[in-house]
């Protein structure tokens, strides 16, 4: 029996998830790790699907099957639902303030450099389309599994980098509550 291309993304999916789960295990550090899970709706594979009330990223892989990472979502008045993509990839991006977050920290640099310690996308960002939100990395790592940001997806770096590799620009992204 031959194997179509999505089953085979979805076995090779399973197969780095095993493979990530065994190195932490063995690690014994509590680390970024993407889970394989069952996903219901009707989106394309390739999607993206944030659930802002589950804290959890959804990368669709066929019908049933998505990479789930836990991320931290806006906090209460800055959560937004919607339909976008993305529009631009970034390693190590530089980070001008929007105007809120400004507003709220008026000491906040007008730009930090990309790599900074005090930069908040962490390793990667991937800009979403129509706004000022992107989904990043962050260099505070306790903050993921939150209601912690402005309106941003912040994601471990390991699980932005590993997400980052697998969609391209021009990727569907649906963010619901």
């Amino acid at each position: 029996m031959r194997m179509g291309a999505v089953g085979l993304a979805v076995k090779a999916a399973m197969v780095a998830a095993s493979a990530l789960g065994a190195l932490v295990a063995a690690s014994g550090t509590a680390t970024a790790r993407p889970e394989l899970v069952g996903i219901a709706g009707d989106y394309s594979p390739g999607t993206i699907v944030v659930k802002t009330g589950e804290r959890k990223l959804y990368l669709v892989l066929d019908g049933t099957h998505a990479m789930r990472y836990t991320v931290g979502v806006g906090k209460a008045g800055r959560q937004w639902a919607g339909t976008t993509k993305i529009d631009g990839k970034y390693k190590y991006p530089a980070w001008a303030p929007p105007a809120a977050v400004k507003r709220d920290k008026p000491n906040i640099p007008d730009v930090i450099a990309g790599g900074s310690p005090q930069n908040p996308m962490g390793v990667a960002a991937m800009t979403l389309a129509g706004g000022e939100y992107a989904i990043h990395g962050t260099n505070v790592p306790g903050s993921v599994g939150g209601f912690v940001s402005y309106g941003c997806i912040r994601m471990l770096n390991p699980d932005i980098t590993d997400l980052y590799e697998r969609v391209s620009i021009g990727t569907t992204v649906v963010v619901t509550r």
